[in-house]
């Protein structure tokens, strides 16, 4: 499949990468690094990455504004993306050809080409991969395609902590950080909190809810936003709050926007993407999203992850 996606790109002049809503680092990562791969290995084509701009990850890349009509002839390339519905700019369906790469599970098989691989610690790290399997074809690696790639393994490992990490990520992690760029920037832009998002942390901590069975959640009303002077962007950086808790299992975190109110799923054992998918998510089998849009819903999925947790035991 990395063959074919290699000899699709070859045939067109302009590619244009999508990647999926209220982007992460690997969103960003596997989408623009890339690009940044293609602009090495062929400066004659025309490269683009769309979406809305999330303000948190400027640091890591500005995307461009084209127009319909360069989407005519054009080869999409949706990255870290499950399912069509959460694809960023719905103008990914102007092009000429669809090529999905992704690291999810692949409930949603969109695409003329689909490379899956729920293996992956990251889709950039298969962006990585898909260098090493076509550099002796033309591709090229360069350091600011390197700089966003480690940036999307480093932000979907947890700095390499979570259990999707292996030894491969390791090795990929190990040989792009031999090109130029700075990891403490990195680090920097991914990590630092500004003082208000650090008080908000504090609130968190404070006043969570424990349940049954080792689940936990916290609900972040608008109000309590606008009292922070915190957007939801920011809020959702601080999911992993609970995670070094003892006695926590599972967590939920629910963060009010102005039409919906975001539901993040976190585990430590418990797979919990079964549930995203019953209220219209899904995501990775101990870190998954959702949407609900009354905060009475809210109940109900506490209540499903709660029952999902009696039971287990942690190894």
């Amino acid at each position: 499949m990395k063959d074919k996606i290699l000899q699709t790109i070859k045939e067109y002049e302009t590619i244009i990468i999508h990647r999926h809503v209220r982007p992460d680092p690997d969103a960003y990562g596997s989408q623009g690094g890339l690009a940044e791969v293609l602009k090495a290995s062929f400066p004659e084509k025309n490269i683009y990455t769309v979406g809305k701009e999330e303000e948190t990850l400027h640091y890591l890349r500005r995307l461009d504004v084209i127009s319909d009509k360069t989407y005519q002839g054009a080869l999409v390339i949706v990255c870290d993306t499950a399912n069509e519905a959460r694809i960023d700019d719905q103008r990914y369906k102007l092009g000429d050809q669809l090529i999905k790469i992704d690291h999810h599970p692949n409930v949603d098989q969109y695409g003329n080409l689909l490379w899956v691989d729920t293996n992956a610690s990251s889709t950039s790290e298969m962006i990585y991969e898909f260098y090493l399997n076509g550099k002796d074809k033309g591709l090229k690696m360069s350091d600011q395609a390197a700089r966003l790639l480690y940036a999307g393994i480093v932000g979907d490992t947890g700095r390499f902590l979570f259990p999707s990490t292996s030894e491969k990520t390791f090795a990929y992690a190990g040989e792009l950080i031999h090109y130029q760029f700075s990891r403490p920037e990195i680090y920097e832009g991914m990590y630092n909190l500004s003082p208000n998002i650090v008080k908000l942390n504090g609130y968190i901590l404070q006043n969570y809810v424990t349940g049954a069975h080792g689940v936990a959640h916290i609900k972040l009303t608008k109000e309590l936003l606008h009292k922070f002077d915190a957007k939801p962007s920011e809020a959702s950086l601080l999911v992993g709050a609970l995670g070094n808790i003892k006695g926590i299992l599972a967590w939920v975190f629910f963060i009010e926007e102005a039409d919906q109110i975001r539901v993040r799923l976190r585990s430590k054992g418990p797979v919990i993407n079964t549930i995203a998918r019953n209220f219209k998510g899904g995501g990775h089998p101990l870190a998954a999203g959702a949407s609900i849009y009354s905060w009475d819903k809210a109940d109900d999925v506490v209540h499903e992850v709660e029952e999902l947790c009696a039971g287990y035991v942690l190894s």
